[in-house]
């Protein structure tokens, strides 16, 4: 197991705790390990890697917010950039603090507008009921493999201007860019091996000349032709929506349709007013987060939740944690499409929250609505296994049975 090079030592104030927040069962079930962190107190010092911990929301929400005390240019891993070289070039947008973060933020969230989503809810919508209609004509299929992982290889590769071929492989490279947050174990070591392989597929769907005029990814090539970023910094941008652009939309729907088959008694509400499917793909996102942690390294000597944190000290935010905060929310375990879930963390928060969740919420949405308005019922007929991740909440598969109206 890594362990941190921290000097730190932390006062006998602070709660000590022996978590390995990358362990196998930890990440298997985390919701356990979760309540014990929070409830020992507002920060906890982890021994298994030497670094501070905060899992009640106050604090998730605080600490992200605050970019100048908790950077992310150090990177947002357990590595610290500012002591040992990057493995792979550091992201434009999720590895970088202002200024520039700010000028790379500016043109993605020009790309991203709310007018641009709007502009794709069409052809979204459109592929979403027409992949809802041939599931149906299964009847029994993988949730994941045939549903989850099928909708988002579909629509955002289209809209980034991503040619057909070989679309699969940018889930083996968004699973290796989330493993590498965490240390340097055999979950990280298996997602390398099988990216290892189509590296070079990767940083060839970065070119300019792979990307269709007038997509996402062309976008930010024209962003390059006006001088606002460098022609060498645009591929990298482009590789930030490959990596982030996917995976977290994958989980997220995977969730969500776990969630509806274990609560079936919240399907029949959501099948009832499959309006209600925006606010629904929220409470699933705060019941079982695709991403589940996010570090920081502190910058400067600060003291925050009553912790003395030193120069270079890593913090571990746990988002999920935060998300289950019984502090925040009235029986936080109890997944519930009637709760108002506005304000959770699953697309973290503050500068560095995350630039695409309108996509994301969008995918989401138009998923559960083709769902709802012709399925009755989402049976789950086998028992899921799943993905370990160090950073997200994935599945492998999930067998269900959807049963038409």
């Amino acid at each position: 197991m890594t362990t941190s090079t921290s000097t730190t030592t932390p006062p006998d104030s602070v709660p000590r705790l022996d978590i390995d927040p990358f362990g196998d069962d930890f990440l298997t079930m985390p919701y356990p390990y979760h309540e014990q962190m929070r409830e020992a107190g507002e920060a906890v010092w982890l021994d298994s890697y030497g670094l501070w911990a905060f899992t009640r929301y106050e604090q998730v929400k605080a600490g992200l917010s605050d970019w100048e005390n908790f950077i992310s240019s150090a990177g947002v891993g357990l590595a610290n950039f500012r002591v040992e070289k990057p493995f792979r070039p550091p992201s434009l947008i999720l590895e970088a603090d202002p200024p520039d973060h700010t000028k790379a933020r500016a043109i993605l969230s020009r790309i991203l507008s709310p007018k641009v989503v709007q502009q794709i809810r069409g052809d979204f919508q459109e592929k979403a009921e027409a992949l809802i209609d041939r599931l149906l004509e299964q009847g029994e299929i993988d949730a994941v493999n045939d549903l989850a992982k099928v909708y988002p290889l579909r629509v955002f590769p289209d809209a980034l201007g991503l040619a057909d071929d070989e679309r699969e492989i940018l889930l083996l490279y968004g699973d290796m860019v989330f493993n590498s947050f965490g240390p340097r174990n055999h979950i990280f070591q298996r997602a390398v091996e099988k990216y290892e392989p189509v590296r070079e597929w990767i940083m060839n769907k970065c070119r300019r000349e792979e990307l269709r005029p007038g997509g996402f990814g062309d976008q930010i090539y024209q962003a390059a032709d006006a001088g606002e970023i460098t022609l060498e910094e645009a591929p990298m941008l482009v590789r930030s929506f490959l990596s982030a652009g996917v995976d977290t939309t994958v989980n997220g729907i995977g969730n969500a349709i776990y969630c509806f088959a274990q609560f079936p008694e919240q399907y029949d509400k959501l099948a009832a007013e499959p309006k209600r499917a925006r606010p629904a793909f929220e409470e699933t996102l705060r019941f079982e987060s695709s991403v589940q942690t996010f570090f920081r390294t502190v910058n400067r000597d600060v003291e925050f939740a009553g912790a003395p944190m030193k120069e270079n000290d890593k913090v571990l935010f746990f988002l999920a944690a935060a998300n289950r905060d019984p502090r925040k929310w009235e029986n936080p375990d109890v997944f519930d499409i009637d709760r108002k879930a506005t304000g959770h963390m699953a697309f973290g928060t503050g500068i560095h929250g995350c630039v695409g969740q309108a996509i994301a919420r969008l995918e989401g949405e138009l998923i559960l609505t083709a769902l709802a308005n012709k399925v009755k019922r989402i049976e789950q007929i086998g028992e899921p296994t799943r993905r370990l991740n160090n950073t997200l909440r994935a599945l492998d598969s999930l067998p269900v049975r959807l049963v038409p109206r």
